[in-house]
């Protein structure tokens, strides 16, 4: 009988990689990463190799920590999202919003810990995240986007600055958001180089510990730890795979078990057959985990959104299952790139704007409530980021590509009920913008992800690593975790 392949090890993983490079071997390392993203490739009804049913995890241990990416793909409009309502603020937004604008009365009053003299509110379609605020639980950061250096207006006129790549392209931006290097051409994610860092805090590396709910991104990209995807309701399957040995699908199944166990001389066969075992072990375990009962009794919003999100605290409970002590997680909901049909004519709370936030308000206080039943609140962070915020200016019925935008923070763990950083000054044409209300940012994606990275268990010393131009900025933490 031949032997099973041997475990795909790093340094195989590292001698392919060069190989492939050597060759030309493009179709190879794209199937190779595609099943590394795959992760899991059996039917849902897999069980344990022993025949169990793995049970649904115990308690999380007391140094556990995740870290939840939302990404809102397109470009949210964060200048409806706070908003002021005190007279001279909203006399400004009123001027350069124009058709966009919320009435005064629209927006939900929060009272910031932190006084700039203005009142504001949050959308009239977030009331569950206004609740939170006013729990403690919910925070925003104020004008936040891509920079190389701090950056002001003079500056970027007279472009005495390098400024981030490709200003106001998705593609680009989205990159750059997720890498946090806006002036290098892509490597790696700073999620992917937090899991780098923060891997030896795992004890068994079966799941990785990046996982996206939402297909491949650049956050997650890796040196060593390569991210994992499912789908929104649990482990991707192979279609027409089944442990059921008795039906034909068992049957290919066990043709397929048995090749991939066969003795190669080839390395690259080899390569490949050791990585989709590996997939196909980690489905099983992962489908066994996620097809045991629900482990909390929130019910979720049944949006792409909240059923990422379900999932994600469903990965959660299993940890101690997967001995992970930290997870690195990355959810996704598109549809804000909004030119146009933003908002309704003659009611600005309503369009299609205001269903996203919908959307993201309820998955997100449904996500918060299963977190505290997991008794996990204070160890669960979940953060927003975006390709960029929106022009102030209306160009009609939509908005157009920005710059600076306000982000959404929430957990046990954060210092809710305040907004962190500046709000920029609201004057079409003013100090804080360049043309059309496109805010240049007053903080930098690196000091926000710092913060988080700090958080997560990353020293002052190894800052560096994760993001590598933390040292042009003067606030690597910005406060807002405890």
């Amino acid at each position: 009988m031949n032997p099973k392949n041997p475990p795909f090890d790093p340094a195989r993983r590292k001698f392919l990689g060069a190989c492939c490079a050597a060759v030309g071997a493009t179709g190879m390392l794209s199937a190779l990463a595609q099943l590394r993203l795959m992760g899991a490739v059996a039917s849902a009804d897999n069980v344990l190799p022993d025949g169990g049913i793995p049970a649904t995890g115990g308690a999380l241990p007391s140094d556990f920590k995740a870290l939840v990416c939302l990404f809102l793909a397109g470009g949210n409009d964060a200048n409806n999202l706070v908003v002021p309502i005190d007279a001279s603020g909203y006399a400004s937004y009123l001027t350069g919003r124009g058709a966009l604008a919320l009435s005064q009365s629209a927006p939900l009053a929060i009272s910031p810990k932190t006084s700039d003299g203005h009142a504001y509110g949050l959308h009239p379609a977030m009331p569950e995240l206004q609740s939170l605020f006013s729990q403690g639980k919910f925070a925003l950061l104020a004008n936040v986007g891509t920079l190389c250096v701090p950056t002001n207006k003079t500056q970027y006129n007279a472009k005495s600055v390098p400024l981030p790549s490709q200003l106001f392209s998705h593609n680009d931006q989205q990159v750059e958001w997720q890498s946090s290097v806006p002036d290098k051409p892509f490597s790696t994610g700073w999620g992917g180089r937090l899991a780098d860092l923060t891997n030896a805090f795992n004890t068994n590396n079966s799941i990785s510990m990046s996982i996206s709910l939402n297909g491949q991104n650049s956050f997650q990209v890796g040196n060593s730890v390569a991210q994992y995807s499912v789908n929104p309701t649990g482990a991707i399957s192979l279609t027409g795979s089944s442990s059921v040995l008795t039906t034909a699908a068992g049957v290919r199944t066990k043709a397929q078990n048995d090749i991939l166990a066969l003795q190669n001389n080839n390395l690259f066969e080899t390569a490949f057959a050791g990585e989709t075992a590996g997939s196909i072990a980690d489905s099983a375990l992962l489908s066994g985990i996620l097809s045991a009962n629900q482990p909390f009794t929130t019910v979720f919003p049944t949006s792409s959104l909240g059923q990422q999100l379900r999932t994600i605290a469903r990965l959660i409970a299993a940890a101690p299952q997967l001995g992970l002590k930290r997870q690195v997680f990355f959810a996704r909901i598109g549809g804000w790139d909004l030119h146009d049909q933003q908002v309704t004519a003659g009611n600005t709370s309503t369009g299609a704007h205001a269903n996203l936030l919908t959307d993201v308000s309820r998955s997100l206080a449904a996500f918060y409530s299963a977190t505290k039943e997991l008794a996990a609140e204070n160890q669960v962070t979940t953060f927003t980021a975006s390709d960029f915020g929106r022009t102030f200016t209306t160009n009609g019925d939509g908005s157009d590509h920005g710059w600076g935008s306000h982000h959404l923070l929430m957990g046990g763990a954060v210092k809710g009920g305040d907004i962190y950083g500046r709000m920029p000054d609201w004057t079409v044409k003013g100090p804080d913008d360049t043309g059309s209300g496109r805010w240049i940012p007053t903080t930098s994606v690196d000091e926000y992800s710092a913060t988080l990275a700090s958080w997560f268990g990353v020293s002052a010393t190894n800052l560096p690593v994760v993001l590598p131009n933390i040292g042009r900025f003067a606030k690597p933490n910005l406060g807002f975790l405890g």
